[in-house]
């Protein structure tokens, strides 16, 4: 324990003296993000800025085509993409798929880190993906902006497994790690998404998605899709949420399904969360 609070005050240390390095949004997401909130911007400006990247344009013409935003034929090109999907609807999805440069361990130097990092995206497009699902079948909710929400829901823990790449005695912990990304992920995943002037609601997504019993009133919210989505994504793990009674979570009854609805209906839609998840990463 004496170790762990060393480093617990260590880190809190350098948050509060701005010496954590924080990750930053990929420059396309910045470039897109800007474009499309210029009211005036068109779709061909747009297609310009997202074409520089031919990965991505082919994974935005593939989730315009998805199952989930499928027209009546199909589309071929970006700008055709851009029309039928939306400008909000293509910051968030292009946000997301280029947020997994983030989780690679660029120092190249531990492979535990780098297996860390790797599992926390698997984790985030699985809960992504569970979110698009929950927010488009059972709430008004924008589908796009709760996968958003899962995908940067454990952001903070990116600056966690960076800076342990350099303390062994950490890294090689398992159980003391777990313990300071637990205590600090939300913590730090608030200042990165402050930093990158994200919406309040995706900023409360990350402060409270593993506050089970957060009220925040009668009308559903983000952080209630995303706290549901990742209470699915550790079913039939070892994890201590997985140990958790459903039934006395707020979010289900706010999201309008019991917890065995809720597990119908993940069942139900399991093809269609492999297919989000298979095309975020």
């Amino acid at each position: 324990m004496a170790l762990e609070n060393r480093l617990l005050s260590k880190f809190l240390d350098d948050i509060n003296h701005n010496r954590l390095a924080l990750p930053t949004l990929p420059e396309v997401a910045l470039k897109v993000r800007k474009i499309v909130e210029d009211p005036t911007a068109s779709a061909a400006q747009i297609s310009v800025v997202i074409g520089s990247d031919p990965v991505l344009s082919a994974k935005l013409l593939q989730v315009a085509n998805s199952p989930m935003y499928r027209a009546a034929r199909p589309i071929e090109n970006l700008q055709a993409a851009i029309a039928r999907l939306g400008c909000s609807v293509v910051r968030n999805i292009v946000t997301g798929i280029v947020m997994e440069q983030l989780y690679q361990n660029k120092s190249g130097g531990n492979k535990k880190a780098e297996q860390k990092l790797r599992e926390l995206w698997l984790h985030s497009t699985k809960v992504g993906a569970i979110a698009h699902v929950i927010a488009r079948k059972f709430t008004d909710l924008k589908a796009d902006q709760a996968m958003l929400g899962g995908l940067i829901h454990d952001i903070g823990a990116i600056p966690i497994y960076c800076e342990a790449d350099n303390m062994p005695e950490l890294m090689e912990d398992d159980e003391r790690l777990g313990h300071i990304v637990h205590k600090l992920h939300t913590l730090i995943g608030t200042s990165i998404l402050d930093e990158w002037n994200f919406p309040q609601e995706l900023i409360e997504v990350v402060a409270e998605h593993e506050n089970l019993e957060r009220e925040s009133g009668e009308r559903v919210d983000y952080v209630d899709v995303v706290t549901v989505a990742n209470l699915h994504s550790y079913i039939g793990t070892d994890h201590p949420l997985a140990q958790r009674d459903w039934s006395e979570i707020p979010a289900f009854k706010k999201i309008g399904l019991t917890p065995e609805e809720s597990i119908d209906a993940m069942e139900e839609a399991r093809e269609e969360v492999s297919i989000m998840q298979k095309m975020l990463s």
